[in-house]
């Protein structure tokens, strides 16, 4: 029987020659990440100090404060101040900060790579499987044991296959694939496996556009979410220096996987995940009509330079409706710069839009756009649960970049094509 590539990732990482969905093994880490809402915090830093207080590589540390950047009270300062003194006092160089959401900036700044065992200390880790990296996230605690070790167990997981063939439709992104697969398999469909994406057109999209499918993965209950490197890939990593020291896996013809989906793209419309469930998926022309307070693009999900662009193109030259706030976050500064460089932050503000920081606040419910009791807000981010980005008694739809401008200029939940 063949294998799958998690199959030999962590076959690899853990120095034996093969390993089977199931087995449990002590793999090598090649990159661990902390974040300021639950990395090195102050209860975390006392165990280790009770250790040796040394981290085993720190070239293989990154540290990066993005959830309460910038501050909104005295507590947020506190968290990143010591997160700040933290990373300097143990010389991990690799420490962040206000330049955006962990995950876009460990795969801009070159730490995740094809075939990379990359452990975060948030969920949505599992983005950079879209560059063919095993990452996954993990808790303050199984991360004490990465900093002094440099190892940790995994469980190898089973493999599901989601296939998706064909062409996008003109007004359907990448989320609207994730959605429709979540919607499919569940919330909870693929706990502890492995989600690996093939097809045409997966092959066809754009970088921006795959990472979007992979940091949603974790929503269906998946430890990874998987997609074979190709030219894009590597060309990618070209632009960042990287043209070696990774390895490239892909599964094999025969390989076992514990279900299959198949989808058509062609087929696919906008669709929408309604409250509270990020599997509450529907057609948007099922919720046309809702009205809403608030629309947000941004985070680690839909804040890319892609997802800009998409919304720019559909409110160029358009305003958004009168006593709506439409909340714009770029997922990080380097995206920030290209954005403002070519035209499209100023399309998005013309149009009414208010520009912020790089930042996970919005989306986390922290700081920066939160909501009120009672309303609605439709969100390019990744979740939509009871509570998320404010008040418990507020709902957020969750849709494509493209969908939250249309909404944006109509005030209500809109179909993005009609502005195509």
């Amino acid at each position: 029987m063949g294998k799958t590539m998690s199959e030999k990732m962590l076959a690899k990482a853990a120095g034996v020659e093969t390993a089977s969905a199931g087995d449990i093994l002590w793999v090598k880490v090649d990159k661990a990440m902390m974040d300021d809402i639950l990395g090195p915090r102050v209860e975390i830093a006392e165990k280790l100090k009770e250790i040796n207080d040394k981290v085993w590589d720190k070239e293989k540390v990154v540290i990066i404060s993005d959830h309460y950047t910038p501050p909104a009270n005295i507590k947020q300062a506190e968290i990143v101040k010591f997160t700040r003194e933290w990373a300097g006092e143990h010389g991990i160089d690799n420490y962040y900060e206000f330049i955006g959401p962990c995950h876009q900036i460990m795969a801009e700044f070159g730490h995740v790579r094809p075939g990379a065992i990359v452990l975060g200390t948030d969920s949505h880790t599992c983005m950079g499987g879209a560059l063919g990296a095993f990452a996954t996230g993990v808790g303050s605690t199984e991360m004490l044991g990465v900093l002094v070790t440099g190892k940790t167990w995994l469980r190898v997981p089973e493999t599901i296959k989601v296939e998706w063939n064909g062409r996008l439709p003109q007004g359907v992104m990448a989320k609207d694939i994730s959605l429709k697969t979540i919607g499919a398999i569940g919330h909870a469909g693929a706990t502890y496996k492995a989600v690996e994406y093939v097809g045409d057109t997966i092959n066809d999209l754009h970088i921006d556009e795959r990472m979007a499918i992979t940091n949603m993965a974790v929503e269906m209950g998946a430890k990874v979410g998987l997609m074979v490197p190709d030219a894009k890939v590597v060309n990618y990593l070209a632009e960042r220096g990287i043209s070696d020291d990774y390895s490239i896996f892909t599964s094999d013809a025969n390989a076992k996987y514990s279900e299959t989906y198949t989808f058509s793209a062609e087929e696919l419309t906008p669709v929408v995940a309604c409250p509270h469930e990020v599997d509450n998926v529907t057609e948007i022309a099922n919720v046309e009509g809702t009205a809403i307070h608030q629309a947000y693009l941004g985070s680690c999900t839909g804040g890319r330079y892609y997802d800009l662009a998409a919304a720019a193109r559909i409110l160029k030259g358009k305003k958004v409706a009168k006593g709506i706030r439409l909340l714009v976050s770029p997922a990080s500064h380097e995206i920030w710069r290209r954005a403002v460089a070519d035209g499209t932050l100023s399309i998005l503000a013309d149009a009414g839009a208010i520009v912020l920081a790089p930042s996970c606040g919005v989306c986390v419910g922290l700081h920066s756009g939160l909501l009120a009791d009672g309303e609605v807000c439709i969100s390019s981010t990744n979740r939509n649960f009871i509570g998320r980005m404010g008040s418990k008694n507020a709902g957020i739809y969750l849709g494509s970049p493209m969908a939250v401008a249309a909404s944006a200029i109509t005030g209500k939940i809109t179909d993005p094509r009609k502005f195509i």
